[in-house]
């Protein structure tokens, strides 16, 4: 299932960016209209685990694969700042790569 580098690093993009939105889109509201800083607390810590490992995912593919440029990994970095980047740069970048 994850047997490729491009592989395992959409599924850390789509976790990353799924955890980024749980932040944005739930977290946050809970944590500033309904006075629930938990919610933060842990999906922050969640998505701030997912964001290191999405940062050495990138380095991962510019050391092992031939394709992977600089460009690629500044578009990726930039993508991982983005509400929805990871999702958009998966459809651009990755999806014939597989």
């Amino acid at each position: 299932m994850l047997n490729t580098p491009v592989k395992r690093f959409r599924l850390i993009g789509y976790l990353e960016g799924i955890s980024f939105l749980l932040l944005l889109g739930i977290a946050m509201p809970l944590k500033y209209m309904f006075d629930l800083p938990l919610a933060v607390t842990i999906v922050g810590a969640i998505h701030g685990g997912l964001f290191i490992l999405y940062i050495l995912a990138i380095l991962y593919m510019k050391i092992v694969t031939d394709w992977w440029r600089f460009s690629h990994s500044f578009l990726a970095i930039v993508a991982s700042v983005l509400p929805f980047g990871p999702f958009i740069l998966d459809a651009k970048l990755l999806k014939g790569r597989m």
